[in-house]
């Protein structure tokens, strides 16, 4: 059985499960449905890594699940909401930390363009335009999971690309 027709079991199996544990647990509906999106695409980027031998899968899932919501409060211990926090200012970047995020800026600038336009688009619409997973794959009409397994891919494309220009001599 390929890993989307699995994923898409998955997610028709425990979509509705995780959704409620982590509604009940995130009062704010807009990030517990991020969330819930998040838990998915762990799930599908560590499918490969789950053992049977250790536990059932919903367990397995329900582990990912109460741990996204535990770094979820971790992280809102400030009282942010997740895209909040994720757009918080550093008001200790220095001239010389403002030089290198440019430089790191202009390295992921040129990753995206290695990357195909369906992955450039989707890294774009998740991590710059804030979309949920489930919106995205509305937006561009591909399956939930098919998102989630591009979106995956593209990530460790750009983890390679920029890990290979780290240890390009100077």
């Amino acid at each position: 059985m390929s890993e989307s027709v699995t994923m898409d079991l998955i997610f028709r199996e425990y979509q509705d499960k995780v959704s409620r544990y982590i509604r009940s647990r995130i009062n704010n509906y807009h990030d517990a449905e991020d969330l819930a999106s998040d838990v998915f695409l762990k799930v599908a980027a560590a499918l490969d890594r789950y053992n049977s031998a250790r536990g059932s899968l919903s367990t397995w899932i329900y582990a990912i699940t109460r741990n996204a919501v535990r770094d979820y409060h971790r992280r809102a211990k400030l009282g942010f909401s997740l895209e909040e926090q994720e757009n918080l200012p550093d008001d200790t970047e220095t001239v010389d930390d403002t030089v290198i995020r440019r430089e790191r800026l202009n390295e992921l600038a040129l990753a995206l363009e290695r990357l195909s336009a369906r992955e450039r688009d989707i890294i774009i619409l998740r991590f710059y335009q804030g979309l949920s997973p489930g919106e995205i794959a509305r937006k561009m009409n591909i399956s939930y999971c098919n998102e989630g397994f591009i979106q995956s891919t593209a990530l460790k494309k750009l983890r390679k690309l920029l890990d290979n220009k780290k240890e390009e001599p100077v």
